[in-house]
């Protein structure tokens, strides 16, 4: 899911008349690879630190802060705003004013986009399975067979029970959500060191064309 990812950004970048006044023509595709880097690290960093719920409730999908502007009062959201800009100065010696102009709306618009189309069942690139899957490892993959038992709903019926605040012991033995968060985040955590070396920026860079 890091191409489609990656082309979504591309997109809100491409559509925003901010960011084509801004930066470079020869350097777009650059920004686009390090804001993509930049969400991707930043949702992959919280199901790492257990914040698999805030995950969740950022990606709920009938909040009607979950878009434009109103992403900015997320926390999640604003240190990813601030992490961006501040590599808009330091790689792309943007000044801090337009750093921060750039990073302020393009980092909302991706996400509230990528928060949309997660949620939509007919956008078939996107799905809060393959974005976890792809942060945490395919640690999803590993984890619905164990918990669909034939019946169950997979992952969007776990993850429904966790945002529900369901019980640790739920899903049977070895099987309760806090163990399902752990996993996760130990995916996650492989996923970084794994990509410490600038594996994961490596791989986005892959897809400019």
């Amino acid at each position: 899911m890091l191409e489609e990812l990656f082309n979504l950004v591309k997109g809100v970048a491409n559509d925003n008349a901010a960011h084509n006044d801004t930066l470079p023509a020869d350097q777009k595709d650059a920004v686009v690879a390090e804001a993509t880097n930049t969400v991707a690290s930043g949702l992959r960093n919280m199901v790492a630190g257990g914040g698999l719920q805030n995950l969740l409730s950022l990606f709920g999908g009938n909040n009607n802060s979950q878009s434009g502007k109103g992403l900015l009062s997320n926390p999640i959201v604003n240190m990813m705003v601030g992490h961006l800009a501040g590599k808009l100065m330091s790689k792309f010696n943007l000044g801090s004013g337009e750093a921060n102009n750039v990073a302020s709306s393009m980092i909302p618009d991706v996400i509230g986009n990528l928060v949309k189309k997660t949620n939509d069942p007919n956008e078939s690139g996107f799905s809060l399975d393959g974005l976890l899957n792809s942060i945490t490892g395919g640690k999803v993959s590993e984890l619905v067979p164990q918990q669909a038992n034939g019946g169950g709903g997979g992952l969007q019926d776990i993850l429904g029970k966790l945002m529900g605040g369901g019980s640790q012991g739920e899903g049977g033995s070895g099987g309760g959500l806090m163990d399902i968060v752990s996993q996760l985040a130990g995916g996650a955590q492989q996923q970084q060191q794994k990509n410490g070396g600038g594996g994961l920026m490596d791989l986005i860079k892959g897809f400019i064309k």
